[in-house]
């Protein structure tokens, strides 16, 4: 297994506030993994077409960033 960018302390605060699927759409891939692809892009300035496989494919992270950005998730997370 990776390094993890996140710890499981700070991933103990963070999991309760993340969405969840509503509706009929097909269940996210993990949460986690998605935010330490996007904690990896950030810490070493790659474009998102470089985020290592291992975090997933890199346009579901970018829609998922994006997504969270706008419907206030990243604001609860930050608070």
């Amino acid at each position: 297994m990776t390094r993890q960018e996140i710890s499981d302390e700070a991933w103990a605060v963070m999991e309760p506030l993340m969405p969840t699927v509503t509706g009929r759409s097909r269940p996210w891939t993990d949460h986690r993994l998605a935010i330490e692809g996007m904690a990896w892009k950030y810490r070493t300035g790659a474009p998102w077409r470089d985020v290592p496989e291992r975090f997933g494919k890199w346009n579901s992270i970018y829609k998922r960033f994006n997504r969270w950005a706008g419907d206030g998730t990243w604001q609860k997370l930050l608070t």
